[in-house]
């Protein structure tokens, strides 16, 4: 079949496709960027989608940054359920830690994508999305307890805290002093913690 005679897709399929785009795109560049430095072109661009498009999809760069989050959610979902085919939770703990050390060069360039939003959005004046970026990092809090609470350790709650905060620590360096050893540095000190617990 050639390409002319293959089905084109139905326009609510394109719609869906564009916007899924678009919400992946947004959550790579404004992760990038920054909020106050990313515009709907920027978006329209990495999403391959002309830019007056993007106001059939959002209206304001607010509902960008709130598709972001959802994808960073999303993200997340995918990848606590990969982990979640592991059987023991103290090697999905180590898997979650794991998965941080891959993503050492991105957290050295821009930080963790949901820290960094998290941020830069609690300096907004309006504060109607901080509240959204931390139910993302409370999904992430939560999967954690859940997994040190199978365990059967004391203080799930504290103990997810603590290492959610490690990673956010570790990024946050890594970030700031442009160097990925530091991921892995303190990624493979979670790991051996992990393990002693």
């Amino acid at each position: 079949m050639t390409d002319s005679a293959k089905p084109k897709p139905k326009p609510r399929a394109r719609a869906s496709e564009k916007r899924r785009r678009l919400t992946a795109a947004a959550a790579r560049v404004l992760h990038e960027r920054g909020v106050e430095r990313t515009t709907l072109g920027d978006i329209a661009r990495a999403a391959d989608v002309p830019v007056g498009n993007v106001y059939y999809y959002f209206k304001t760069k607010d509902e960008l940054v709130q598709a972001a989050l959802s994808e960073h959610s999303a993200q997340l979902d995918i990848l606590t359920g990969r982990l979640e085919e592991l059987g023991d939770p103290r090697e999905r703990l180590k898997g979650l830690v794991e998965a941080w050390i891959e993503q050492r060069d991105v957290a050295a360039r821009h930080g963790c994508p949901t820290g960094t939003l998290a941020v830069e959005l609690d300096k907004r004046a309006d504060g109607t999305l901080d509240a959204a970026v931390g139910t993302v990092l409370r999904q992430l809090l939560d999967w954690t307890a859940h997994q040190f609470r199978a365990l059967g350790l004391p203080d799930p709650d504290d103990l997810a805290v603590t290492l959610v905060s490690a990673y956010q620590g570790m990024s946050l360096l890594a970030n700031a002093l442009r160097d990925p050893d530091i991921m892995t540095r303190e990624g493979t000190r979670l790991l051996h913690w992990l393990d002693a617990l």
